[in-house]
Parts: structure tokens; sequence; C-alpha cells
């Protein structure tokens, strides 16, 4: 009968893995509407829709989204990134978005009606599309509305007269195919025909004569009066000329929207080790943010490689944009904070650039990339990992968080710890990057955050659940962190379902060792080379760090003496007692004989332990 329970709770578990993700989906319909227009946007030359991912917790993680202090999403910011592909209908269910912004694409179909019900929508920036169809009459109730460029597409038919109830303050629906009537009530008589030009437009009406109009000029002076107003506004036009080439030059080049602060200029600014970066030497170092130089994308923004102009080498984290007024000087502190954490296992924070618009975090180049894309490179046939690396960084690390939790003078807790963020340097010594990022990003709002950051597998369920994180949510996913290396697999892969298997790594390896098909647990790249024992040790610390109950975690602190070697044998002897009580997760005894098949256990001997 207990047999029969095993497979049983082992469904059910995967079965509310897989209810909790579908409820978080379900229940966050912008995730659901963000997540339906990439589909729709089906060519994404740039890669600038890869964060949209259903294993993040809240779409307010995704790159190019902004959300406010109620994490809701306010900002959708995909100018200029060679996007093809039609809008959707469900965009309808951001009902905080202010900003639409998707100009200079390749965006086809039309506006859906929908949009019209984004009563919050303060900007809309369709302009530099293929869209056709007509504008829809449903943009009139958007009573915020003050921004509305719509230029350069294929639009046709009328202009809607519901649009005369909104108090546009720009308006562009120049270079279509629209016809009929100007409208002339309400704001509409305040635009330029530069507005409406390329059009099959009637123009705007003169306006009504009333009773205080000025008098009419005698008819000796009518011709020579006309002479003067026809001088001084062709002298009017003529000197208006290049300002008005230098705006609709400055239009076209709307992708750089870089700003730049004054006293930024010398780039030699520091603040005690902290330097204070020139936005416009981050540029030239990263060629204006060059696609070609993104290492990498996450919840927090893009990272591009980057040549200083010494020849030096940087990591330059572009945060997602912030654009809180009167933050400036609480982000520098918290910076600055975050550059007092010096440990040779944590990533060293170089310098910053603020602007108004943007944030960036200068980090040394990693040569050796994360411990993720190692493990991938791994599976592709490349093997960068061998085990005394991975042994040892997994010491590494534990000491690196170890520190952020005990050593620091305000307590860091990371809250997303896996192993795309552990990095390797020129020796493979691990780092931990992102580090203080989670505070940083919140550094707006109160010391009480109730965004669930993180990433589905690694993220701890106490945190999932309450949104309360603590250090024993980092143990957590540093425990995942462990099967990673052991096994080499991704902590969430639906690609486990095709084997019936577990989604959640975690689980996989439970079954795993329940039912002893031990062959399959350790990676397969490292062709049987690792020691036996230690492999054992460490999946032993993985569960020990993973358990549900956050108290009956260890600390980073214990976590690292046990790798050291001093009580790992004590605590998972008390673990086991504790388990055969509940009958909970049912283990054999911790020999060696249960883990390791005979078939392998003459690589000890063949294969030298420790780190390199």
């Amino acid at each position: 009968m207990e047999q029969q329970q095993g497979p049983s709770l082992r469904s059910l578990t995967s079965l509310i893995l897989l209810f909790v993700l579908l409820l978080r989906a379900a229940g966050n319909p912008e995730g659901d509407a963000l997540y339906e227009l990439k589909k729709s946007l089906v060519d994404d030359p740039n890669s600038v829709l890869q964060s949209w991912d259903a294993t993040l917790v809240s779409p307010c993680t995704w790159f190019h989204i902004t959300c406010n202090s109620e994490n809701s999403v306010i900002r959708v910011d995909l100018g200029n990134a060679n996007l093809s592909g039609q809008l959707v209908p469900q965009l309808r269910h951001l009902p905080s978005l202010q900003y639409l912004e998707l100009y200079s694409n390749n965006i086809t179909g039309e506006i859906p009606e929908e949009l019209g019900d984004l009563a919050e929508l303060v900007s809309l920036d369709l302009y530099m599309n293929k869209i056709s169809g007509p504008i829809p009459s449903s943009l009139g109730k958007l009573e915020k509305l003050k921004f509305l460029r719509l230029n350069n597409n294929k639009l046709s038919g009328e202009i809607p007269r519901s649009l005369t109830n909104v108090s546009l303050q720009v308006l562009d629906i120049a270079n279509n195919g629209l016809s009929g009537d100007i409208p002339v009530n309400g704001s509409f008589t305040l635009f330029t025909p530069i507005s409406f030009a390329n059009n099959s437009l009637r123009p705007l009406p003169d306006p009504p004569s009333t009773s205080n109009s000025p008098p009419q000029p005698p008819p000796g002076k009518k011709t020579t009066t006309s002479i003067a107003i026809g001088a001084a506004a062709g002298a009017a036009i003529l000197c208006a000329g290049p300002a008005i080439a230098l705006a609709w030059w400055l239009r076209s080049k709307a992708q750089d929207r870089f700003v730049d602060i004054p006293g930024e200029e010398d780039p030699e600014v520091h603040l005690g080790q902290l330097r204070r970066f020139s936005l416009r030497e981050l540029l030239v170092a990263t060629d204006n943010f060059s696609n070609k130089n993104v290492l990498g994308r996450g919840g927090f923004g893009k990272v591009y490689k980057g040549r200083l102009a010494n020849g030096k080498l940087v990591a330059v984290k572009r945060l997602k944009e912030e654009r809180t007024m009167g933050g400036e000087l609480q982000f520098q502190t918290e910076v600055e904070m975050i550059s007092l954490a010096v440990h040779r296992n944590l990533l060293r924070l170089h310098g910053f650039c603020m602007t108004p618009t943007e944030r960036l975090l200068v980090y040394p180049y990693m040569s050796n990339g994360s411990v993720a894309s190692c493990l991938r490179e791994s599976h592709e046939g490349n093997p960068a990992l061998d085990w005394p690396k991975r042994k040892h960084i997994a010491l590494g690390a534990a000491r690196g968080l170890a520190y952020l939790h005990d050593h620091c003078d305000q307590k860091i807790i990371h809250r997303d710890v896996k192993a795309a963020n552990i990095l390797l340097d020129e020796n493979f010594e691990a780092v931990v990057g992102d580090f203080g990022l989670a505070k940083l990003m919140n550094y707006n709002e109160s010391h009480v955050t109730t965004a669930v950051r993180g990433t589905i597998g690694h993220i701890a369920p106490e945190y999932l659940s309450t949104g309360k994180s603590s250090e024993k949510t980092d143990v957590f996913g540093y425990g995942v962190m462990l099967l990673e290396l052991i096994t080499g697999q991704k902590a969430f892969d639906l690609a486990r379902l095709a084997n019936d298997d577990d989604i959640m790594l975690l689980d996989w390896v439970k079954e795993v060792l329940k039912e002893k098909k031990l062959e399959s647990l350790v990676d397969a790249g490292l062709e049987g080379k690792y020691v036996d024992k230690e492999v054992e040790q460490l999946i032993q610390m993985a569960l020990l760090c993973t358990q549900s109950s956050s108290l009956e975690r260890p600390n980073m602190s214990e976590v690292v003496r046990m790798l050291e070697g001093d009580g790992l044998a004590e605590k998972w002897e008390e673990w086991e007692k504790e388990e055969m009580l509940t009958d909970d997760f049912n283990y054999p005894h911790a020999d060696i004989n249960w883990l390791i098949p005979e078939s392998l256990s003459h690589i000890e001997n063949d294969y030298p332990s420790g780190p390199r």
C-alpha cells in the first residue's frame, strides 16, 4: 500500500506545482496579455523578448516592462526593436498602462479597438510601422491621452470625430492613406498642417470671422499691406526652415534616446572606491548598447560587454528604466552600500552611471560566463566544468552568500540564487552576481517588498506563498543550484514531462533517489569522472538546504562549514531520523553503497579529488 502512495504523492506534487504555475498565469491577466503579444510578434531577430518567460514570477521582471509600486504594468517600451507581427486585443488587460511604445518596427495588421479600454493611457506611439486599417474610434474614450503618434504607416479611412473629445498635446498622423475632412472642433485646430501631411485629407478651413476681427485696411493700402505681410511671412519661413529641418531630423533619430546630465562630463569622478562613469563613455564602450554585445538578459535588465578607453573589458548592466522623480540620491546611496560588499566570491562593482533616464552598473568582465552557460556547453559536447571545478564552485558560492548574510553592515538577501547568477572568472572562481539588485530596484519603495522576485524552480515555498524573503530563501535557492551543478539540468524544465518526470528538478532528484535510478542522476557530461563520496555529500547538502520548512534549513555559514568537512554527517543523520519519524521521504541509509551503483564504484580511485 505504501508503494502505491509514493507515486500518488509524486503525481500530486507535480500537479500542485503545475497548478501554482498555471495559477500565476491565470491570476495575472497582465502577464497573459503581454505573453499573447509576444506570441503575435512572430519575428524577434534581436531577441528583445527573450526575458518574457513564463518561469519568471511576474511580468514586472521582464525587460522592456516597467511597473509601479503596486506591480501593475505602466509602460511597454519596444521601440526600434525590429519586431514583426501584429498587435493583440488582449492588451486591454493592462488597466494601468500609461505608455505603449512600439514605434519603428515592422508591425502589420490593424490597431485593435480594444486599446480604447486603456483608460490610463497617456502616450500611444505606433509611428514608422506598416499598420493598416482605420484609426479606431474607441481612442476617443481615452481622456488622459496626450500624445498620439501614428505617422508613417498605411492607415486608411477618415479621422474619427471622437478624437476631438481628447485634449491632445501632440498629434501626428502624417504619411498615411487617410481621407475625408480634418475635424475643426476641439483641439484639432491647434495642430499644424505637418501633422496631417501626405494624406488625402481636406485642409482645415479658415476660422469664421467674429465681431472682434481686426478692421480691414483702407483700399489704397491693401496691396502694400499684403506685400508687407507676405515678405514677413517669407522671412519667418526662411528663418524657421533650419529649425524645422533640425526638429524633423531629431524625430527620425528617435532611437537615440540617451540623456546625459550636467556634472557628468568628467569621467574621473570617484565616490570613495566607486567610480561614476559618464553615459557618453559607456555608450562608446558598448557601441551604443549594440545587440552584438549583449552578454545576457534577466529580470533586472540587459548586460553588455564593453571596452573602456584604457582597453579594460567590463560588463555594463543596463537596469530596467526607472523614472521615479527625486530618487537619484537614494539610488546613489544604495549603490554605494552595495559597493561596500567586498569578497573574493562576490562580483565587485566598479562604478555606476545615472541620468534622468538611465541607471547603469559597471562590473568586471567575467571571461568564463555563468555556471548555467558552462553547463549548457557541457550538454552541447563542450564540457567546460569537470567535477573538481563544480565542487570548488559550490564552496565559493556558499562563501559569497554567507558573507552577504552575516558580514555586511546591512544584511543583503539575494532572492534569485541560481546557476545563471553564479559567474566564473578566468580561474573558474565562483563569483555571486546580481546581489543587492532586488533592494536596488525597489529603492523608491518601503522596506517591505511585496513583489516576489525570482525564477520558478528556485523560489522557496514560503517566499512564493507569503512574499516574505529571508536568508533562508537564499539557502533554498543555493540547494537547487547544487542540484544544477550535480545533474547539469535546469531547475524547471517542461521537457521532463515527455519522460513522465517531474518538471521541478528538486522533485525529480528525490524521485530518482527513491527509485535508485542513480545512473541518470549525475550529469552525463562528466562521463563518469567524479568522486563518489563527494557527489553523495553534495546531494545530502542540497536536500538539507531545500527542506520545506525554512526553520529546518541550515544557514549559509553552516553550509560553508559542512562543505569544508565539519558537521555534515551529524546533520544528515539527524535529518534522516526526522524523516523516518514522519515517513515523509524514506531514504536508504547514508552509506556510499546506496548512492553509487557497483559499476561505478571503481572510479573514485582513478580520479583525483579536490579543486583544481
